[in-house]
């Protein structure tokens, strides 16, 4: 799960405007047949679940004579998606309302369903289908749905029940090939994380995240593959507030630069400004590190600093960081400069730049969810996994170009077992029509599969 910063930005009130130009990322989706369906429309992905970036998922669409909002699970109604030796996969069509979108991917997925499609309920653009907070108690669940999620338009969602009530097959492919930019033989991405490690669930899922997809990005920055920058979330607090009790213990350098209380209480344990210099710090070494041509620095820094310095041991501070520090060899006298003054009434360079960085520019919309990341000024949706995000850097790279790391013995392990179920799929199945009746060329459904 991930953290809703608006949900902070209005809680204190402190923060301004909870609006921002937040970007609906989308995936196609191709309609193969019938024919009075046929053609490319438009999904949204969701912040759950795992879109296959530079790939693309074939299957036969399902809308349930029951249970068709999800909200319960198909077991209560005796139904299962799980696909049948030589089948195609199974894309759930649920409708949208009455429970939470993640709980409609989880039950889809305890059903066997590969993907689900939500159709939204009234005519307009189509959002971004995000996570509950976290006062639901959804936490361990959403970071269990593995399968994709997109949101599909009311007007598409009818075409396909209808045609579904005629007794047509639907078949389509979800296609994620074209959701990154993938420009060059090289890929920058930017990394939006913060340094608490109070805020429960979603501060333990984050790091999980940094400590496994470490070695990947450290591989991928030595080699000189990727250009990584990590980037911190801050707010100003506005000058009427300055002075009051809120903004003094939230904000650094006379309220221009401010974090939440971890513990969403001003009377105990550390403050949001012992955050917003924590940030500033690992910034700052990361700086210092790039400076010195070791980039891959920051990723030692954050996992060790996790381990040694945590808030709940009351080692979340400059003491515990500086030991860090010097563990790597770096120079703790230029962080410290860097940093500056926290008490001084002057602007920050460096946490002003970080400020301006979360504003949208071109295709890419505001920072507006912790962590984020943005591929080729793109921003990721779904689950923060060590597989899910490698495969997405990995889409950002032009074909042929995908360095060794994006070929790992698991995938490769992945492409011979598609390849496999399909050469036994045509040499057993009588039904091997149906994949034909898709539109696809057997070669083709091959090359589909070989790319999840």
């Amino acid at each position: 799960m991930r953290e809703k910063l608006g949900f902070f930005i209005c809680f204190l009130y402190l923060w301004g405007s909870c609006y921002g130009r937040f970007v609906v990322e989308k995936s196609s989706l191709h309609v193969k047949s019938p024919d009075s369906l046929k053609g490319v429309y438009e999904s949204a992905i969701s912040n759950f679940g795992v879109p296959h970036y530079g790939g693309r998922m074939i299957g036969t669409v399902v809308y349930p004579n029951a249970n068709q909002k999800a909200c319960k699970p198909f077991s209560e109604v005796d139904i299962s998606f799980k696909s049948t030796p030589g089948g195609m996969p199974t894309i759930l069509l649920a409708d949208r309302g009455d429970c939470f979108f993640t709980l409609k991917a989880r039950y889809a997925q305890e059903a066997g369903a590969a993907a689900i499609l939500i159709a939204d309920d009234w005519i307009g653009p189509l959002i971004t289908m995000d996570t509950p907070e976290e006062e639901h108690g959804s936490a361990e669940y959403v970071e269990n749905i593995s399968i994709p999620s997109a949101l599909i338009s009311k007007t598409l969602g009818d075409s396909i029940k209808k045609a579904l009530s005629s007794g047509e097959i639907v078949n389509i492919y979800l296609d994620w090939r074209e959701s990154l930019p993938h420009p060059d033989e090289h890929v920058q991405y930017e990394f939006w994380t913060n340094s608490n490690d109070e805020c429960g669930p979603t501060c333990d899922s984050q790091m999980e995240f940094v400590r496994n997809f470490k070695g990947a990005a450290q591989i991928l920055e030595r080699k000189g593959y990727t250009q990584f920058t990590p980037h911190y979330i801050t707010w100003y607090c506005p000058e009427a507030f300055i002075l009051s009790k809120q903004c003094r213990s939230q904000c650094i350098n006379h309220g221009r630069y401010c974090a939440p209380d971890p513990e969403q209480d001003f009377s105990r344990g550390y403050d949001g400004k012992d955050v917003v210099v924590q940030n500033l710090r690992q910034v700052c070494l990361f700086k210092v590190a790039n400076e010195r041509g070791r980039p891959w620095l920051w990723w030692d820094y954050v996992t060790d600093f996790a381990i040694r310095c945590p808030m709940k041991e009351k080692k979340y501070t400059k003491e515990c960081a500086d030991q860090v520090i010097r563990s790597l060899g770096l120079d703790l006298k230029k962080i410290d400069e860097c940093i500056g003054d926290p008490d001084a009434n002057a602007e920050n360079p460096v946490l002003k730049a970080e400020q301006d960085a979360q504003i949208g520019k071109d295709s890419r919309g505001d920072v507006t969810i912790l962590p984020t990341l943005v591929i080729n000024n793109r921003q990721y949706r779904g689950k923060l996994d060590k597989g899910a995000v490698l495969k997405a850097i990995c889409a950002g790279f032009q074909k042929t170009t995908e360095p060794a790391v994006c070929l790992s013995a698991g995938q490769k392990t992945i492409m011979l077992k598609y390849f496999t179920s399909f050469v036994r799929y045509y040499s057993e199945s009588s039904n091997a029509g149906q994949y034909l009746s898709a539109g696809m060329e057997n070669s083709e459904y091959v090359r589909i599969n070989m790319e999840k």
